[in-house]
């Protein structure tokens, strides 16, 4: 089935042919029809299926084929995600399918970038803005931006935005657009917490699952190295950076905190190296990644957050210093190294409390991860990587006693012009006198 049988404007068919694409994905198949009818639609792909145009494509149809007479104030068309770089990968991707569209102007709003540069931005009429959730509301508190107009509401990595604190400005949000808008919700997994938003926003909304594949489709060599604590998890990572084998390197770590630790110890080790975590300007974030792709940087160490996104062909090697939150972030992370049809290796630096996630993600992709040892780092005690020890139920990670994930976006409260900002962590339901949730993110 090519994208002429999907019922895509007749000008953007040709975008999408100049640009050497044949057949759409599963979910672009199964996805652009329902968004097109208006459908709200709950839908779950694995990274790099497309997943990202499947809503761009027909809300980029959409705007040409019912452009108004009257350009009002504010976006038709708002995507919510919850990274600065996820948001400059959707905003790449709506330029790309826009570029001979003159009457589509998109815009991307975020944490540590130029309030000067958006407001401009944002004074010129547009039509689709990607945005992360702070940024946004601010510039909604100081009515920058008025959502009276909008149309689509999508929420890209809607797991990714719970599990970092964002379920009351998501909420704030929904209830400033209008009540018969088109939403959309793109979410790794189906949890509890996705189906109550889901029941919360969206209207009838139709179930889209695209399966992962099988985690041996991959051109990605996965390698299990059992480790007895943080110190020979350390003398096993400074080893394996050595090897002439490894061009360029991602290492993740669960906190930003480790990801800052563990690069000083690399450069101190005579390695070039350089950490990228949420707790960076987006100035910094952009000049390690430049410094990365052109070579000087061969060692990056980063958490999940930060690191989606990286499109690097020289990754050769990824290494899971701590070991991620599911399956999904694991896919992900893999998925750094072994692109464009080159082979790649990642490896697994787990304890034994961490066997759990081990034995989970066999589970989850029908791979069977055989233990490897290092001659002379070998552990003191042999695990068996199907069953760990039962007392565990700490999630993986905490290289350097953190807990992984939620850290990344802690911090100070970000205050600007008096505004209340939300809050993120369990204490994200507080309010103030004047009913505004309080809040802080990037």
């Amino acid at each position: 089935m090519g994208f002429s049988n999907l019922p895509l404007h007749a000008e953007l068919l040709k975008i999408i042919e100049q640009m050497g694409y044949e057949d759409p994905t599963a979910i672009q198949q199964e996805a652009i029809p329902l968004i097109l009818d208006n459908q709200d639609i709950r839908a779950s792909a694995p990274t790099g299926t497309g997943k990202t145009a499947a809503y761009i494509l027909p809300l980029i149809t959409r705007i040409v084929n019912n452009e108004p007479t009257k350009r009002h104030r504010g976006p038709r068309i708002l995507v919510i995600v919850p990274t600065r770089e996820l948001a400059l990968q959707v905003h790449a991707e709506a330029v790309k399918f826009s570029r001979t569209l003159k009457q589509v102007r998109s815009v991307c709003i975020f944490g540590g970038s130029s309030y000067i540069v958006q407001n401009k931005q944002l004074a010129k009429p547009y039509d689709i803005l990607i945005a992360t959730p702070g940024r946004l509301i601010d510039h909604i508190d100081r009515q920058r931006i008025n959502l009276d107009n909008l149309e689509t509401l999508i929420l890209d990595e809607a797991d990714r935005l719970l599990d970092m604190g964002f379920i009351e400005p998501i909420e704030y949000i929904a209830d400033k657009s209008p009540k018969d808008r088109q939403t959309l919700m793109f979410s790794a997994t189906f949890g509890k917490r996705v189906m109550h938003l889901s029941k919360r926003l969206q209207n009838d909304a139709q179930e889209v699952i695209i399966a992962p594949p099988k985690m041996s489709q991959f051109q990605i060599e996965q390698k299990l190295y059992h480790v007895d604590d943080i110190h020979h998890k350390n003398r096993l990572l400074e080893h394996v950076l050595q090897d002439p084998s490894v061009v360029q390197a991602v290492v993740f770590t669960a906190t930003k905190m480790d990801a800052e630790n563990i690069s000083d110890r690399l450069i101190d080790q005579g390695l070039d190296a350089a950490a990228l975590h949420g707790g960076m300007n987006q100035r910094q974030r952009n000049r390690t990644m430049a410094q990365m792709r052109d070579g000087k940087i061969k060692i990056l160490v980063a958490t999940d957050v930060a690191a989606r996104g990286i499109d690097i062909k020289a990754i050769s090697h990824v290494i899971n210093f701590d070991l991620p939150f599911c399956t999904e972030d694991y896919v992900h992370r893999i998925g750094r190294t072994g692109r464009a049809g080159a082979t790649g290796i990642a490896l697994l630096f787990a304890t034994g409390r961490e066997m759990h996630f081990i034995s989970r993600l066999e589970k989850d992709t029908g791979l069977q991860l055989t233990p490897h040892t290092m001659p002379g780092f070998e552990p003191k005690t042999s695990i068996d990587s199907r069953r760990g020890p039962s007392s565990s139920h700490r999630r993986p990670g905490g290289g350097g006693g953190g807990r992984g994930g939620r850290s990344e976006g802690a911090g100070k409260p970000f205050r600007k012009g008096g505004n209340q900002r939300f809050q993120r962590g369990p204490k994200a339901a507080q309010r103030s006198n004047k009913g505004r949730p309080n809040l802080s993110y990037a």
